[in-house]
């Protein structure tokens, strides 16, 4: 469980996903998601979402980031359902969360450096990618 956890942890702002998980734990998806709320008190899919709401929740603290910028940093693919989440986790919505926060001063970090520091994301393969790519590798 702790390697599907390390996982989650090290990849949660990728497209993952249970398959994914589980295979990174050496789990069938089905044992996988019984055995971690077992352990952790909470299904694999809910603790990724709480972790990227974390992650988020540090971003809008320090960062001069959009609410949506930091929505895809953290692993968001909807700001709809970023939000929603989030207000559910945390009990305001990230933009009021973020006005709260900054309140206090200008912030920490500026948002060019933290875009700059996350990188491009690893492309989705797709048929045309995978013409490139044949099996065996380059």
């Amino acid at each position: 469980m702790r390697r599907a956890r390390d996982h989650i942890d090290r990849c949660y702002a990728d497209p993952i996903d249970l398959a994914g998980i589980a295979a990174a734990a050496g789990y069938s998806r089905f044992h996988l998601v019984r055995a971690f709320r077992a352990a952790y008190g909470e299904t694999p899919g809910r603790y990724l979402t709480r972790r990227r709401v974390e992650r988020a929740q540090e971003l809008l603290r320090v960062a001069d980031l959009s609410v949506t910028e930091i929505c895809h940093l953290v692993g968001f693919s909807s700001l709809g359902s970023f939000s929603s989440l989030f207000t559910e986790l945390v009990g305001v919505p990230p933009s009021q969360f973020q006005r709260a926060a900054h309140a206090s001063g200008p912030p920490l970090i500026p948002g060019c450096y933290i875009l700059m520091c996350a990188g491009p994301r690893p492309a989705a393969k797709t048929a045309t990618t995978e013409k490139l790519d044949p099996p065996g590798g380059p």
